[in-house]
């Protein structure tokens, strides 16, 4: 380059696709993500729900080194072992009974999509093709799944969208009903909504949602992408309602951070699919598999999701204090579990609050109804959880005193 050649400036090869922060971690420790200038940022966001424990887990890094140095991939031609294992693990508390893996939240939703068609195809029923989903809802990026999600900002220029998918208004069973007959497939419902503001969708509903779906004949999906995996102190959120799903959809959380999806179902629906239905190269390998294996184990065990549920009510109930002294700024406290939302008054932005935690090195994830996520991993202790919600109370005070 000649001295009259002004230096460039660097650019990325990397597609435009995120509004990235100018941020780059090249460590974890537990929960907290370390820049290369050694900067150390309490992570409250997850990587979107998804490091449920933590980051440098040692069990997972001796499982996914264990089983590294023996076998990565050798597709679903061939029986996985792993599979069966963490399928069968997952059968037992769920008390499902069939598993099809996949590789991330969107794939699972797809899956259960297909699979409830399939089943109502199977039993004769070729006109229960569409799937009701819920306000607020989001399911995904491919084209089905934004059809399923109720963003319709999501969907500008890739239309036309695919038709079977309907929404009626989050927990109204009301409108719930007046929407179902005898073409519809299935329900599909979020137990706890991530991106649509953390909203809780009661177990009062969750039991109307199945009794309504059995009197019309559909099936049940729930979308337990972003609150399964003991994110609201259950191992699903579904759980506390006390109904079983025909299909419940996963990801994120199962991997710890490994991409791995799976989509559970009842026998009749798993039936309707035989080989050739549906299939994908990578799912279940046995890298996936021997994360999820460790995941499922140290979430299930003895006491484990009894502390996350004490642990998480200690964070809501800093947060309801915050609220006490901000009624002008803060709205509502919501969610459930470690899946927690606090839903800001409009005069305060959400993204800005986001922006403003970071300088104070605390990262956390903006949702819909300007609402600001705290999803830290599974293992986050007393004191950081303090640490947090002190952070999140001196950057609120930053705004709100302008």
């Amino acid at each position: 380059m000649t001295a009259s050649q002004p230096a460039k400036t660097p650019t990325s090869a990397v597609m435009k696709t995120y509004g990235r922060a100018d941020l780059s971690f090249v460590r974890g420790d537990g929960c907290w993500l370390i820049t290369d200038d050694g900067d150390r940022y309490l992570d409250c966001a997850s990587g979107i729900a998804v490091n449920t424990l933590g980051h440098s887990h040692p069990a997972l890094i001796a499982a996914l080194r264990d089983q590294a140095g023996k076998l990565w991939h050798t597709s679903n031609l061939y029986r996985i072992p792993g599979q069966e294992r963490v399928a069968e693990k997952l059968a037992s508390l769920t008390g499902l009974d069939q598993v099809y893996f996949c590789n991330s939240g969107a794939e699972a939703n797809e899956s259960a999509v297909k699979m409830a068609r399939r089943a109502a195809y199977e039993n004769g029923q070729t006109d229960r093709t569409t799937i009701l989903c819920a306000s607020g809802s989001f399911h995904g990026r491919t084209l089905g799944m934004l059809a399923a999600t109720d963003k319709p900002v999501n969907r500008t220029g890739f239309g036309p969208m695919p038709d079977g998918f309907d929404h009626v208004p989050f927990g109204n069973l009301n409108e719930l009903r007046a929407a179902l007959g005898d073409h519809v497939a299935a329900v599909m419902i979020e137990p706890v909504q991530g991106e649509g503001g953390a909203r809780d969708a009661q177990d009062d509903y969750l039991r109307g949602v199945r009794e309504a779906a059995d009197e019309f004949g559909a099936l049940v999906i729930a979308d337990e992408v972003q609150s399964g995996i003991g994110r609201t102190g259950t191992l699903f959120a579904y759980q506390t309602s006390g109904i079983k799903p025909d299909i419940i959809a996963m990801a994120k959380g199962l991997g710890g951070g490994f991409p791995v999806g799976a989509v559970i179902a009842s026998e009749a629906v798993g039936n309707a699919m035989t080989p050739g239905t549906h299939g994908s190269t990578f799912a279940g390998n046995p890298l996936a598999m021997a994360v999820a294996e460790v995941i499922l184990d140290e979430v299930t065990a003895p006491g484990f999701l009894e502390d996350v549920r004490r642990r998480a009510n200690i964070m809501r109930s800093l947060l309801a204090e915050v609220a006490g002294r901000h009624p002008e700024a803060i709205a509502e406290i919501r969610g459930r579990g470690f899946l927690c939302g606090v839903r800001l008054a409009d005069s305060v932005p959400a993204g800005d609050l986001v922006a403003a935690l970071r300088e104070l090195r605390m990262l956390t994830v903006p949702a819909g109804e300007n609402t600001v996520r705290f999803l830290p991993p599974l293992i986050i202790c007393e004191d950081e959880i303090r640490l947090a919600v002190e952070s999140f109370a001196t950057a609120l005070a930053s705004m709100t005193s302008r």
